[in-house]
């Protein structure tokens, strides 16, 4: 074949490529408006997908694309979504869920082929591994997360952090519970939405966190439902106060979390587990799975933590948490910043002078009466 009918055969190949896409935009249209998120993401995984293909058997490159988005966007003026970018994006969203989107797992039974557009290029863009990406869709779903909620899941590492909390759960709880609470806690938890002192109290950062319930329920995670803070028992006449008491739709149960502004000390762990030996036998009902605790501390060490863990009845978990610390002037400026004395020491002189002159000048007036006595 000489070089001018290869070059024909190219022309027609494309030609005929374009008209099959200009199809199948056009039955898409029919099913649905393009803005009808499923039916959007699946023609934006079929182009992505014949591109890839079109890639690999006849060696297309971006010159080829970018033409290919010019005349989409022509054929199609008032659709968007057809720009060399978004191909591109396509191309790479098709690249990467093609391993697991299988005979076994079809593309629309994925997590992704479920959240807006939006969603999808901010996984791509930010996450690298695809059971990342699939997490963080499984949780957009779960969560009804909104693009820019989602991007704060991500910037915190949500996907990390799930899991981590060291727990007795598997010798505490049967299987499939024991499973599910393990999966719910994180290690550390998220606090950021909270600016606090270095020296903070407890009761600071339990009133943040009650100031802010939105952005703790949301990092906590789906299924906590608020009770009550320094939640009152009375135990044998005595009066106790739980930090904070949530009850979990899924695990059916409730949650005791106790907030520690130290580091972990063996020692909570037992008077959470006084705490939850109360609640399991005056607040939980026939129908609920025994109560877990959530001790949330500054820092811990692994093997202190399970130590304590490792005899305790009720099912706990430990977490470390972060926060904003209030800044701080550096130790250099703070020590060339005069004190309170020193601007006393600096300002009594002239103080002390310009009482003396106040004192000179005023001289005791007459009365009436004396002056016209004078006269």
């Amino acid at each position: 074949m000489g070089v001018g009918a290869k070059k024909l055969s190219t022309i027609s190949n494309y030609a005929s490529f374009l008209e099959q896409l200009k199809n199948r935009v056009s039955q898409a249209q029919l099913k649905a408006s393009l803005a009808a998120n499923s039916e959007l993401i699946q023609l934006y995984w079929d182009l992505g997908k014949s591109i890839v293909e079109k890639q690999e058997i006849e060696g297309w490159g971006a010159h080829t694309i970018e033409k290919l988005s010019k005349d989409l966007q022509n054929a199609f003026p008032g659709i968007q979504g057809f720009s060399k970018i978004n191909f591109f994006r396509m191309r790479a969203f098709f690249i990467s869920y093609r391993k697991v989107s299988q005979p076994v797992t079809l593309f629309n039974e994925l997590p992704v082929a479920k959240i807006p557009w939006g969603h999808n290029v901010l996984i791509i863009i930010k996450c690298k591994d695809v059971q990342e990406r699939l997490w963080y869709a499984n949780q957009a779903i779960a969560h009804g997360l909104s693009r820019a909620a989602l991007e704060n899941w991500i910037k915190s590492k949500a996907y990390k952090r799930h899991g981590k909390a060291i727990t007795n759960f598997a010798d505490r709880l049967p299987a499939p519970q024991s499973q599910l609470a393990h999966e719910i806690l994180k290690d550390p938890y998220n606090f950021d939405f909270l600016t606090l002192s270095e020296e903070y109290r407890e009761a600071e950062l339990e009133q943040g966190l009650i100031d802010n319930i939105q952005k703790l329920l949301l990092e906590l995670g789906k299924g906590f439902a608020f009770i009550g803070r320094q939640y009152h028992l009375n135990i044998a006449g005595d009066d106790y106060y739980l930090d904070l008491l949530f009850y979990h739709i899924k695990l059916r149960c409730y949650c005791v979390i106790e907030l520690k502004n130290t580091d972990f000390k063996p020692e909570y762990a037992g008077k959470l587990n006084f705490y939850l030996s109360a609640v399991d036998d005056l607040l939980k009902r026939d129908g609920d799975n025994p109560s877990i605790g959530i001790l949330l501390c500054k820092t811990k060490k692994k093997l202190k933590v399970e130590y304590a863990l490792r005899d305790i009845n009720k099912p706990i978990g430990v977490s470390d948490y972060v926060i904003k610390m209030l800044e701080t002037l550096p130790k250099g400026l703070q020590s060339s910043l005069p004190t309170i004395q020193d601007i006393e020491a600096e300002l009594m002189p002239s103080v002390q002078k310009s009482n003396r002159k106040t004192t000179i000048s005023k001289k005791p007036k007459q009365s009436l009466k004396s002056y016209h006595t004078a006269q």
